[in-house]
C-alpha cells in the first residue's frame, strides 16, 4: 500500500518507513503483537489512545531520529513488519473452502462501522457488527469491502454534569488524526464524485482505511466546494431532520455504488447492512440499465438476485419513512442519479402501491429490491416475517421469505491478553481462522484453577480502569477532593461484579434493577455476600425518558454515599469502556422488553472472557440459554408494555441475584477458595456459546447460505434472454391471475391415503407458469406441510383447464388440507419475485 506523505508528519526516516505499513492498517486493533514499537515510541500517547496512527501524526522528528538509530528497535520493527506481510499472505478458509469461489466480491454497505475508538464512526450495535464483519471477512480472506461514511463528528460523547444530567458533546473528527487515506484516481488526484441533487451537485470525497485484507471506503461531503449546509450532511451521525436523513442515505447508496463504479469495482453482491443503503439497489439498477441498454424492470430483475438485506428492527416504528413529496423532490429533481420516473420509485418504498399518501419506507424498498433478506437472530427471523407480512398478502406468516443468520462477535476483538493466551494454550493460535468444529471439546480440559485466575485477573483489571475513570468524571464534576481520593479505592476485586452497559431506552428497560431500591441498596451491601455493579450507557440527545433514566441511577448513588464503593456510572460509553467492561464483569445482565432486542451482541462479548449472561429470552439468548450456561428472564412471551409484567420481571430478576446467582458465586468453594458450581458455570458457556455465537460462525453462515446462492442466481442471470423471460412471466402473471380459478374438489380416503383430486381453470396463463399445492395447516404439534398436486388431463371442454391430483397420508384430518394455486418458475423465487396465490377456500 502506497501512504500519502502528506498524511505522515513529521517525514519518517527510511528505517522506520514500516511504521507507517503497520500505523494504517486496523488490523493492530485486534493482533496486539506490535503493541510493544507504540508503547515504546510514545508511552503516555499509547495508553491514552491506542491509535498508532495518531502517535505516528504526533511525535517529534527528534524522537524519530533517535529511533532510527536505535538497532534493536529497528530489529523488532522489521520483525514485526515481516510477520505482518506473511500473515496477510496465508491462504485462508475461504479459499481453502472455495477452491473455486462463488463470487468475486461482496460489497457491504453501512451506515456505521464500529472497529475502533480511532475511528469514531459509530454509534452502538449496529457499526459494531459491521466492524466485527470487516475484520471477520479478513480474519477469514472472504472477498468483501465496506462502504461506509466517514462523519465529521460521528455520533455524541457523553459527559454528566454534577446532578448526573446527560451532557452530549461533539467533538470534530480529524481525518489527519485518523487512520485513514485519500482514495486516489488513476492521475493520483483525491478522488471526488458529483452526486445530483435538486438544482444542484453534491461533492463526496473518498477515503478508506485498511483493515487487514479488507479495505473500507468511506465517503463525506466536507469539501470546500460544496455549500455549508452540503458539507454539512455528513456531520452528524444520525442527527439533522428527516431531509438530512434522505440525503446521507442518498449518499451513502447511491454514493457508495458510484464509488464502486469509479473504482472499476463490481461486486457480485451487494449486502445492505439495515435499510439505510437501500438506495445502492436503485443505483445498481440505473448502471445495469445504463450498460446492457433494458428497461428498469429487467435491471431489476437482473441485479436483485445479488442483493441481500440484512434487517436489524424489531418493530415496524424503527423503519426509516420518508414523505412522499420529500423524495419526490429529491428523485425529479436528479434524474441522473436514479434513471426512472418518480412513481416507479416511490410504489418500491410503498405497501399499496397505488396509495400516494403512504410514506416512503427504505425497508420496503430494500425488501423490493433485494432476493434474499434476513433477520439477525432465530427469533428475530419470526418476527421480522410478521412485520413483512403486509407485502405478501394471504400467505402464511411462515412462508413470508426472510431467513435468518444470528449475529456474532469478533472474538479477538474482545478478548483479553489473559483469555487469548488460555485459549491459546488449550485451542491453538489458528482457533478462530478455520471451522470451529474442535473448539468446544478442546476448551473442556481447561482447568478450574486456570478458569478462576483467569476471572480474578481480570475483575482486578476492569477495577482499576473503573477507578481510574471515576476519578476522572468526579474530577470533571468538580467532586470534593475526598471523593476524588475515594474513587482510588472503590470497587472490591474479590467482590461479585454485575456489568450492566448499553443505550438507555425505554425499551431496553435499564432501571429495572431501580425498581425496587432498598432490595437493590441490601443486594450490593450484604457484608457477607456483597455485589458491585459497574454501569455505563447513553441515551440519545432527542430521548428525554432515556436521559431521565441515567440520572436516576446517578442520584441513587448520590443518595447512598456509602455505596460509592460499591456502584460506579461510567460516562461516554464506547468501545474503549465496552472492551474492558466485557473483559471483566463476572455477570452481564440485559433487561430489553420481548421482542425488540432483534439480536444483541454485548453478552456475546463476556463469553471468551469468561463471564456469564443473566438476560431476557430475547434475541439471541432466547437460542443459545440453557441452565448450564446462564440465567433467564422472562417467559418466551410477549407482553408488550404491560407495568405488572414489568414488575413481575423486576421481582424475577432481583430473586435470581439473591437466591441463585450470589450464593453460586460465593458458596461451593473448594480448599482453594475456587467456587466450582460458578466455574462449571463458566466451562459450559465458554465452550459451548463462545464459537457459536462468534462472527466466525456469522460470517461463514453468510458465505455458505446467503452469499453463494445469491451469486448462482445472480450469475444465472446475466443473459438477457433469461430476464426478459423471467420479466415476461412476471407481465402474466399480473395479467391473468384475476381470471383463475378452482372447480370442483374431490376427495376419497381409504385406510392409509386421502386422494385430492381439483379442477382448476387457467384462463390463458401458461400451465407451466404455475404450481398447484395441497397446503395442510399446522396444528401446534405439526407444522404446516406443502404437498405438490400433478397436472394430469386437460378438462374436456374447457380452455386451459386440467385435472390436478395428489395422494397423501391419512393420519391428517382432510379438513386440514386446502389446495392453492402459487407462481412458478425455474430459477425464480417466490413469493419474492411473484406475490399473488390463490385458495381454494
Amino acid at each position: 500500500m502506497t501512504i500519502t506523505p502528506c498524511y505522515l508528519f513529521p517525514q519518517l526516516p527510511e528505517s522506520l518507513a514500516g511504521l507507517a505499513e503497520l500505523a494504517v492498517d486496523l488490523r493492530w486493533s485486534w493482533s496486539h503483537t506490535a503493541d510493544t514499537l507504540w508503547q515504546h515510541i510514545a508511552p503516555e500517547l499509547w495508553e491514552q489512545t491506542r491509535n498508532p496512527w495518531l502517535i505516528l501524526q504526533n511525535v517529534g522528528g527528534n524522537t524519530l531520529q533517535q529511533l532510527a538509530q536505535d538497532q534493536d528497535f529497528i530489529a523488532k520493527l522489521n520483525t514485526f513488519v515481516s510477520e505482518h506481510r506473511d500473515r496477510l499472505a496465508q491462504t485462508c478458509w475461504f479459499s481453502k473452502t472455495y477452491p473455486h469461489p462463488p463470487f468475486s466480491q461482496v460489497a457491504y454497505f453501512s451506515m456505521e462501522f464500529g472497529l475502533s475508538e480511532s475511528l469514531p464512526i459509530y454509534s452502538g450495535g449496529l457499526g459494531i457488527l459491521a466492524g466485527d464483519c470487516l475484520k471477520t471477512a479478513s480474519d477469514l480472506g472472504i472477498p468483501l469491502l465496506g462502504i461506509g461514511m466517514l462523519w465529521q463528528q460521528g455520533y455524541f460523547r457523553q459527559s454528566l454534569d454534577d446532578c448526573g444530567r446527560q451532557i452530549e458533546l461533539y467533538p470534530y473528527n480529524d481525518p489527519t488524526q485518523m487512520p485513514v487515506t485519500p482514495v486516489r484516481d488513476a492521475s493520483s488526484e483525491w478522488l471526488r464524485l458529483e452526486l445530483p441533487f435538486p438544482g444542484r451537485k453534491v461533492i463526496l470525497r473518498a477515503w478508506q482505511a485498511q483493515v487487514g485484507r479488507v479495505t473500507l471506503y468511506l465517503l463525506d461531503s466536507n469539501d470546500p466546494l460544496n455549500a455549508p449546509a452540503d458539507r454539512g450532511i455528513t456531520a452528524e451521525l444520525y442527527g439533522g431532520g428527516p431531509e438530512t436523513r434522505l440525503q446521507q442515505e442518498i449518499c451513502l447508496g447511491v454514493g457508495g455504488w458510484m464509488l464502486l463504479r469509479r473504482l472499476g469495482i463490481q461486486p457480485d453482491i451487494c449486502h445492505l447492512n439495515e435499510g439505510h443503503a437501500a438506495f445502492a439497489i436503485l443505483a445498481r439498477a440505473y448502471s445495469h440499465m445504463q450498460d446492457h441498454g433494458t428497461d428498469f424492470p429487467c435491471a431489476l430483475t437482473a441485479t436483485r438476485a445479488g442483493n441481500i438485506f440484512t434487517t436489524h428492527t424489531p418493530v415496524s416504528a424503527g423503519f426509516d419513512r420518508f414523505p412522499p413529496e420529500l423524495l419526490t423532490r429529491y428523485v425529479a429533481g436528479a434524474p441522473r442519479a436514479f434513471g426512472i420516473d418518480v412513481e416507479t420509485i416511490l410504489a418500491l418504498g410503498r405497501e399499496n402501491p397505488e396509495d400516494t399518501r403512504e410514506p416512503f419506507n427504505m425497508a420496503w424498498l430494500a425488501i423490493h429490491g433485494s432476493l434474499t433478506v434476513n433477520g439477525v437472530s432465530r427469533l428475530h427471523g419470526a418476527v421480522s416475517r410478521r412485520l413483512f407480512q403486509p407485502l405478501f398478502p394471504r400467505w402464511p406468516e411462515d412462508e413470508v421469505p426472510v431467513t435468518h443468520v444470528t449475529n456474532g462477535v469478533h472474538t479477538p476483538s474482545w478478548d483479553s491478553a489473559e483469555a487469548d493466551a488460555l485459549w491459546t494454550k488449550h485451542c491453538g493460535k489458528a482457533r478462530w481462522l478455520g471451522d470451529l468444529k474442535d473448539i468446544e471439546a478442546d476448551f473442556r480440559r481447561t482447568s478450574d484453577e486456570d478458569i478462576w485466575q483467569l476471572r480474578s485477573t481480570a475483575r482486578q483489571q476492569v477495577i482499576h480502569f473503573a477507578r481510574q475513570r471515576l476519578q476522572k468524571q468526579l474530577a470533571a464534576a468538580h467532586a470534593p477532593d475526598q471523593d476524588c481520593e475515594q474513587a482510588k479505592t472503590a470497587l472490591d476485586p474479590n467482590t461479585l461484579t454485575i456489568g450492566f452497559a448499553r443505550r438507555f431506552a425505554a425499551y431496553k428497560r435499564p432501571n429495572m434493577l431501580l425498581t425496587d431500591p432498598d432490595r437493590l441498596y441490601r443486594l450490593l451491601n450484604n457484608p457477607h455476600c456483597p455485589v458491585q455493579l459497574l454501569i455505563a450507557g447513553k441515551a440519545h440527545p432527542k430521548d428525554g425518558a432515556g436521559k431521565a433514566m441515567i440520572q436516576q441511577w446517578t442520584q441513587f448513588i448520590h443518595q447512598h454515599p456509602d455505596l460509592a464503593g460499591r456502584m460506579v456510572f461510567i460516562a461516554d460509553y464506547d468501545m474503549m469502556v465496552a472492551e474492558q467492561l466485557v473483559q471483566g464483569v463476572d455477570l452481564w445482565i440485559n433487561t430489553p422488553l420481548r421482542p425488540w432486542e432483534a439480536s444483541g451482541t454485548s453478552g456475546m462479548k463476556v463469553l471468551v472472557n469468561g463471564g456469564l449472561n443473566l438476560s431476557e429470552l430475547d434475541g439471541w439468548w432466547a437460542e443459545a440459554y440453557s441452565p448450564e450456561t446462564g440465567w433467564a428472564l422472562g417467559d418466551s412471551q410477549e407482553h408488550d408494555s404491560d407495568p405488572e409484567w414489568n414488575r413481575l420481571e423486576a421481582e424475577q430478576l432481583y430473586r435470581l441475584l439473591e437466591e441463585e446467582v450470589v450464593p453460586l458465586f460465593y458458596h461451593q468453594r473448594d480448599a482453594n477458595g475456587c467456587p466450582c458450581g460458578w466455574i462449571n458455570k463458566i466451562r459450559e458457556s465458554m465452550s459451548r456459546l463462545t464459537s457459536q455465537f462468534s462472527s466466525n460462525r456469522m460470517l461463514q453462515e453468510y458465505v455458505h447460505s446467503l452469499y453463494a446462492p445469491a451469486a448462482r442466481l445472480l450469475a444465472a442471470r446475466s443473459e438477457r434472454a433469461t430476464v426478459d423471460g423471467i420479466s415476461r412471466w412476471q407481465h402474466d402473471i399480473r395479467q391473468h391471475w384475476q381470471s383463475l380459478h378452482f372447480g370442483e374438489l374431490n376427495v376419497q380416503s381409504d385406510t392409509d391415503t386421502h386422494h385430492f383430486q381439483v379442477h382448476v381453470y387457467l384462463d390463458d396463463l401458461d400451465a407451466d407458469a404455475v404450481a398447484v399445492q395441497l397446503f395442510a395447516n399446522g396444528d401446534g404439534a405439526q407444522d404446516p406441510k406443502i404437498y405438490a398436486m400433478t397436472r394430469g388431463d386437460a378438462l374436456s371442454g374447457a380452455i386451459n383447464s386440467y385435472n390436478y391430483t395428489c395422494a397423501v397420508p391419512a393420519h391428517c384430518a382432510v379438513e386440514r388440507f386446502t389446495p392453492r394455486i402459487i407462481p412458478h418458475r425455474d430459477g425464480c423465487l417466490v413469493p419474492m419475485e411473484s406475490t399473488e396465490i390463490l385458495w381454494y377456500r
